[in-house]
């Protein structure tokens, strides 16, 4: 049985971390404490004056703002995880 992170491989995904950034890409790999993204935006949401949520929507409507090849992830930081064709406007 494959466990709900290994059914993510290779999805474009958004994920939420404690700090005030959000990280949106693929998702390539995982590990027992890490995730490794490719193309991934690693955008920090004190540098626009606009609310994760709409930055995730935007971002969904008109694509990823890919700005790192590759991004290894600590699980540690990680709040929640979700495939970015499943956030709902509001």
């Amino acid at each position: 049985m494959s466990s709900p992170l290994e059914e993510l491989i290779g999805a474009l995904v958004v994920i939420d971390v404690v700090s005030p950034y959000v990280y949106l890409g693929k998702l390539a790999e995982h590990r027992a404490d890490f995730l490794l993204l490719e193309d991934v935006d690693v955008h920090d949401l004190r540098d626009v004056g606009t609310t994760r949520e709409k930055y995730v929507l935007d971002s969904r409507l008109h694509g990823i703002r890919t700005n790192r090849r590759r991004v290894w992830l600590s699980l540690r930081e990680v709040v929640g995880i979700s495939r970015l064709d499943e956030v709902v406007p509001y």
